[in-house]
């Protein structure tokens, strides 16, 4: 397996892409929660809010691992992309969230390797959440969860 041989620097380096994939949510939830028009809409809106918070979380909790292992925590986040159309906004998120939980996956499994128990625990904690913010993003989209185990670029799914 590749990821038995990850070394501490490398898991740092990791951790500081998912550090700035959380300021990308951060930003995203709080902007799209309160520019998403129309009824349809509410619902998925105050979700967002709450996707804001629990992502700030996983920030705190990711930057003081990487300060654990003996890194710098990035201040960088991903780019957020911009839109004035729900649908465009809501699938910005939902890939995002993809690329998360694929990602996170495998930090569990370099984790594990380099003996980094505690650190893996934690992750399996954020990626439990961020699961959940797939299906419901996912759900707001009218789309079934995608299987991410499978998926490497592709975000096309099948609609409900």
């Amino acid at each position: 397996m590749a990821e038995a041989g990850i070394t501490r620097q490398q898991l740092i380096d990791k951790l500081n892409e998912d550090l700035s994939r959380e300021y990308q949510a951060i930003i995203a939830y709080t902007v799209y929660s309160q520019v998403l028009k129309g009824a349809a809409y509410m619902n998925i809106a105050d979700e967002l809010k709450v996707h804001a918070g629990q992502e700030l979380q996983h920030a705190l909790t990711i930057a003081g691992h990487i300060d654990y292992l003996g890194g710098m925590p990035t201040v960088t986040p991903k780019p957020v992309k911009q839109s004035d159309d729900a649908k465009t906004m809501l699938r910005a998120d939902l890939d995002n969230e993809n690329t998360t939980v694929r990602e996170y996956r495998q930090r569990l499994r370099e984790c594990e390797s380099l003996g980094e128990y505690a650190i893996a625990e934690d992750i399996r904690e954020i990626l439990r959440a961020e699961q959940e913010h797939q299906v419901d993003l996912a759900t707001a989209l009218g789309e079934d969860v995608p299987d991410v185990s499978a998926m490497r670029g592709n975000t096309a799914q099948k609609k409900r």
